[in-house]
C-alpha cells in the first residue's frame, strides 16, 4: 500500500469522527436559548462548509497521481488545521 493510500484512509477516519462532532453540535443546538442558538448555527454552517472543504481537497488527492498527490498535502494540512481550531472553539464555546 502507498503512503498516499495510508494517508487518504487517515484523513477520511479523521473526517468521520469530525462529522460526529459536528452532528452532535446539531443535537445541542435544539437545547440552547435563542441567543446561543444563533451564535451556534453560524459556528455549524462554518464548520460544515470548512468540512466541505476538506473533502473536496482529499478526493482531488486521491485521485491525483502517485507524484502530485504531496504537493496537494501542504494546502489539505493548512485546511485541515483551520477547520480542527474551528472545531475546538466551538467546542469550547458550547460545551
Amino acid at each position: 500500500m502507498s503512503s498516499k493510500d495510508e494517508y487518504v484512509r487517515k484523513m477520511h477516519s479523521q473526517l468521520d469522527q469530525l462529522s460526529n462532532e459536528i452532528d452532535r453540535l446539531v443535537v445541542k443546538k435544539e437545547g440552547i436559548e435563542e441567543a446561543g442558538r444563533a451564535e451556534l448555527v453560524k459556528h455549524l454552517e462554518d464548520l460544515q462548509r470548512r468540512r466541505d472543504d476538506v473533502r473536496d481537497r482529499l478526493k482531488s488527492i486521491q485521485q491525483a497521481g502517485e507524484n502530485a498527490w504531496a504537493d496537494m498535502q501542504s494546502g489539505l494540512e493548512l485546511a485541515w488545521e483551520a477547520i480542527t481550531q474551528a472545531m475546538d472553539s466551538a467546542r469550547n464555546r458550547f460545551r
